[in-house]
């Protein structure tokens, strides 16, 4: 009989392919579509910018028009969409590992060794390729939040969940109703300040000149940032995560679907109504004072809180789609009959009908299945090609065909990660990262996993 005691942990491997679920997989597919879009505005350096400092400023009709949506839908909104998956899978992972026989010691061991070399890699990502990495601040806040409450009951992980929200609103208004109050709304912030895009040294013509500046980014977004978001309430949607996966939501949307609902509609909607004003200011539509489109002005700050709510209405309509997809799936292949329809798996214990369909929502869902490949990829494709110190192409792009450009990149990584798919293959950095995580237990998973069962 195989012991469980925290002394003598039963250790399993990583997720198995027959026990993954669509909607986390086919959600972190398209979040990754969405960074690679909102990652695209730094790479134009040599565009002019307005008193935001991220967004271009100048270009055609068509420029303005995707400038305009990426405010409205992407900026600031897929961090969330990112944190909630990322809190979601860390407590999938620690609940696989429990119900496989290994303590919950154990398990929180293997997630803190994961969180470390999260930090680890996305400090080398941010210093040789790109400064806005965000794989190191998660593993800081994974690391934090994963001693504090993975093992927390769920009373308390909503009760710490309202506290986070209260923070957030507070440190978001805090600083608008005092302006208000004052009669200086429009000059909260600072159209002056340095531009944004500028601490991601694209611009820079020296690689190790950039490397440096890169690293300087690095370090403030993975330890400065984390910080200020475990205090002023960042962390909330992580905690989602977490509780939505003790409560399986996504692998169980139909149980879920009043929920998901409504979570799409209000958070969609607050999130694309919460940047619009900064929209409209943009494009020249909305008379705004240059502070208040800052960074630090009221218009930013009312687009990052509401982001949030955005972020988390993304997620609850993959969920919606991924149920309607499979529910469709299934009726149609009940109705055909045996031989009128082929049925695939998509996901895992997912039957979906077999088509063009099939086939975008598979690979969709392998990219997700490797999202930090994809991730670190997008970089490799990305920075060499567009950056002052690589081939300089981003001098010469505008905003929508810089959209092209990363949707093409995007699209490179769906075939790859297909491809991977089919050839029964993980990623190339997740078999790394799970390597790391498990070491020499990895190839006795199996065993191991049985040997807890019985």
């Amino acid at each position: 009989m195989t012991t469980t005691s925290e002394e003598t942990p039963v250790r399993r491997g990583g997720v198995r392919a027959e026990e993954r679920a669509l909607a986390p997989d086919l959600a972190r597919g398209i979040m990754l579509l969405l960074i690679v879009l909102s990652n695209t505005a730094f790479h134009l350096w040599a565009a002019r910018r307005g008193p935001s400092g991220w967004q271009p400023a100048d270009g055609s009709w068509l420029d303005h028009a995707v400038q305009f949506t990426m405010i409205i839908v992407l900026d600031l909104r897929v961090y969330p969409l990112f944190a909630f998956l990322f809190g979601y899978g860390m407590m999938q992972l620690f609940l696989r590992q429990t119900a496989a026989g290994n303590s919950e010691r154990g398990a929180a061991r293997i997630l803190r060794r994961r969180s470390l070399w999260l930090i680890v890699i996305g400090l080398l990502h941010s210093t040789l390729l790109m400064a806005g990495d965000i794989v190191g601040y998660y593993g800081v806040l994974s690391l934090v939040l994963g001693l504090v409450f993975l093992r927390r009951s769920e009373r308390a992980l909503k009760r710490w969940i309202c506290v986070g929200a209260v923070l957030m609103v507070f440190f978001a208004a805090q600083p608008v109703v005092s302006a208000l109050l004052r009669g200086e709304l429009g000059t909260l912030g600072d159209a002056g300040a340095e531009p944004g895009f500028m601490a991601y040294a694209a611009q820079e013509g020296n690689w190790l000149t950039a490397a440096g500046t890169r690293l300087e980014t690095g370090l403030f977004v993975t330890f400065l940032a984390s910080a200020l978001a475990l205090v002023g309430g960042g962390y909330v949607v992580f905690l989602l995560g977490f509780w939505a996966a003790r409560r399986r939501v996504l692998e169980e949307p139909g149980r879920h679907r009043t929920l998901l609902r409504r979570t799409a509609v209000i958070g969609i909607t607050v999130g694309w109504l919460g940047a619009l004003p900064a929209a409209l200011a943009h494009v020249g539509a909305l008379d705004v004072p240059a502070d208040a489109q800052s960074e630090e002005g009221a218009l930013t700050l009312l687009r990052d809180v509401t982001g949030n709510a955005a972020g988390l209405g993304y997620v609850a309509a993959v969920a919606l789609f991924v149920h309607w997809w499979t529910s469709r799936g299934a009726r149609a292949g009940a109705g055909a009959g045996e031989g009128a329809g082929e049925v695939a798996r998509v996901g895992a214990g997912t039957g979906v009908e077999v088509g063009v369909g099939a086939t975008v929502v598979a690979a969709v869902s392998a990219v997700g299945k490797r999202s930090l490949s994809c991730y670190l990829a997008h970089s490799l494709l990305f920075a060499p090609v567009l950056a002052a110190w690589g081939l300089g192409l981003g001098e010469h792009l505008s905003s929508w065909t810089m959209a092209l450009f990363a949707v093409g990149v995007w699209l490179l990584t769906v075939a790859g990660a297909y491809a991977l798919e089919r050839a029964g293959r993980r990623g190339p950095a997740e078999a790394v990262l799970r390597r790391l995580m498990y070491g020499a237990a990895q190839g006795k998973a199996g065993r191991v996993a049985k040997a807890g069962a019985g």
